[in-house]
C-alpha cells in the first residue's frame, strides 16, 4: 500500500487502507479456500468407494474398499462443522471449486502405497488419520495446478503461501476441531489493526520527518538513488523501532532484512541490514528507543 500510495498521486490515504483491509481478510478466505479443497478431496473418496462398489466385476480390493478418508472422526468434525460451513457460505467458497481437480487430486494420493496400506488396515488409530490427511495436503501442495488455482484465484498466494500451509497443517494436526477452532485463524486485530495501521498511518503521514532521520545515515549514498522499496522499508524499520515498544530492536533488523530478500534487489538485504544498524545506534544515543517487557529493557 506504501508503494501504491508513492507511485500513485491519486490514491488517497483512506482509500488504500481499505485495500490493506481488504488484503487482510484475502488472507483469511484464501485460509478457507485451501480447508474446503482438502475436505471435498478426502470426500471424494465417498464417490470412489460407491463406484467400485457398482462395478460389475468388483475385486476383493473393491469389496473391502471403504471411504476411510471421509469417513473419519479427524474429517467429519470438519465436514460437520456447521459455522466453518456458514463461513464457506458467506465468502461463496464452493464457487472456486472445480469438480475435475478435486478428482484428479484424490486420485493422485490413491495411487500412493500409503493410502492403499491406510484404507486396507483395519486397526487405523487418530494418529493414522492425522498423517494421512497431511499426506494428502502434502500432495495437493505439491501439485504446479493446485498452486495455480490458489495464485489466479487469490493474488497474494505468492506472500501467503508459508501462511497458510503452516495454518493448514496446523489445523489437521489439532483434530478433531472443536466448533469454534476457525476463530483463531481470523485476522487478529492487535497485528493487522494495532500494529498494522498504525504502521501504515505514521509511515504514510511522517514521510518527510522519517526521511530527514535516515538521509545522514546514507553517506556516499544519493537519496535519489536509493531503490523505492528500500526507501519504503527503512521508514517502515525506523517507525517500528521508535514506537512500538514490546518488539525487540534486533527482531526489527532481522525481519526487515529478511523482507528485502524477497521484495527489492539483490544488492538490497546489505544496504538495509547497514543502515538499519546505523539508524539504530543513531537512535539509542539519542535516546529515541524504548523498549519495555521482560527482556526488552536496554535492547
Amino acid at each position: 500500500m506504501l508503494y501504491s500510495l508513492g507511485r500513485d498521486k491519486s490514491l488517497k490515504f483512506d482509500e488504500a487502507l481499505l485495500r490493506y483491509r481488504d488484503k487482510v481478510n484475502k488472507s483469511f478466505e484464501l485460509y478457507l479456500f485451501n480447508l474446503l479443497y482438502l475436505i471435498r478431496v478426502a470426500q471424494f473418496s465417498i464417490q470412489d468407494a460407491d463406484s467400485r462398489r457398482t462395478k460389475l466385476r468388483p475385486s476383493e480390493e473393491d469389496k473391502k474398499f471403504e471411504a476411510k478418508l471421509a469417513h473419519n472422526p479427524l474429517m467429519e468434525s470438519l465436514s460437520r462443522n456447521e459455522g466453518l460451513y456458514r463461513l464457506f457460505k458467506q465468502y461463496k467458497t464452493e464457487t472456486f471449486l472445480d469438480e475435475d481437480h478435486i478428482r484428479s487430486f484424490y486420485n493422485e494420493l490413491a495411487k500412493k502405497e500409503e493410502y492403499s496400506q491406510y484404507v486396507y488396515n483395519d486397526a487405523t488409530t487418530n494418529k493414522d488419520h492425522e498423517e494421512m490427511l497431511l499426506l494428502l495436503y502434502r500432495t495437493m501442495c505439491a501439485n504446479e495446478l493446485f498452486l495455480e488455482l490458489n495464485d489466479d484465484t487469490f493474488a497474494q498466494w505468492e506472500d501467503d503461501e508459508s501462511l497458510i500451509i503452516g495454518s493448514i497443517k496446523k489445523t489437521l494436526k489439532a483434530l478433531p476441531a472443536e466448533m469454534d477452532f476457525f476463530e483463531a485463524y481470523k485476522p487478529n486485530a492487535e497485528a493487522t489493526v494495532d500494529f498494522g495501521e498504525l504502521l501504515l498511518r505514521k509511515v504514510y503521514h511522517e514521510d518527510e520527518q522519517l526521511l530527514k532521520v535516515i538521509e545522514p545515515t546514507l553517506r556516499n549514498w544519493d537519496v535519489e538513488r536509493v531503490a523505492v522499496i528500500d526507501m519504503i522499508l527503512l521508514k517502515m524499520a525506523l517507525v517500528e523501532l521508535m514506537t512500538f515498544k514490546s518488539i525487540p530492536s534486533k527482531v526489527t533488523l532481522n525481519e526487515f532484512v529478511e523482507i528485502a530478500k524477497n521484495y527489492s534487489t539483490d544488492k538490497s538485504k546489505d544496504f538495509i541490514n547497514g543502515i538499519l544498524d546505523r539508524l539504530l545506534k543513531q537512535l539509542a544515543d539519542e535516546g529515541k528507543i524504548s523498549k519495555e517487557g521482560r527482556g526488552l529493557i536496554g535492547d
